[in-house]
């Protein structure tokens, strides 16, 4: 499993985490789309936010392997902000490649991506 070495941990002050420190033992938990929903909690709309803008930081528009990403907090943006960049595409591995799309991203998370 890659470390995401300067990648966030977790948003500040919260216990949003954003990486994971090793492997899952009993297998890797799969990626899969998170219906987000308008009465979400603002503190999970941040959590949502700050992760999206890590990922521009440090990926940009470039694909990138999952590795120790938190597939929890990648699961709500998963199929819509971050979509897979590879075919076939494998939910429930480490090594699976995911990209940014940029337009989605930007219509759903403006601020992230304003100068």
């Amino acid at each position: 499993m890659l470390k995401h070495r300067g990648f966030p941990g977790r948003l500040p002050g919260t216990d949003f985490q954003f990486v994971i420190r090793r492997h899952n033992p009993k297998g890797v938990t799969p990626l899969s789309l998170r219906a987000r929903y308008a009465d979400r909690r603002p503190a999970d709309k941040r959590a949502d936010e700050a992760f999206l803008a890590a990922l521009w930081e440090h990926f940009g528009d470039q694909p990138f392997e999952r590795g120790n990403l938190d597939a929890g907090r990648l699961n709500w943006l998963f199929g819509r902000e971050v979509v897979p960049a590879q075919d076939p595409f494998d939910p429930a591995s480490y090594e699976a490649l995911l990209r940014i799309d940029v337009a989605v991203a930007r219509a759903s998370f403006p601020e992230v991506f304003e100068p």
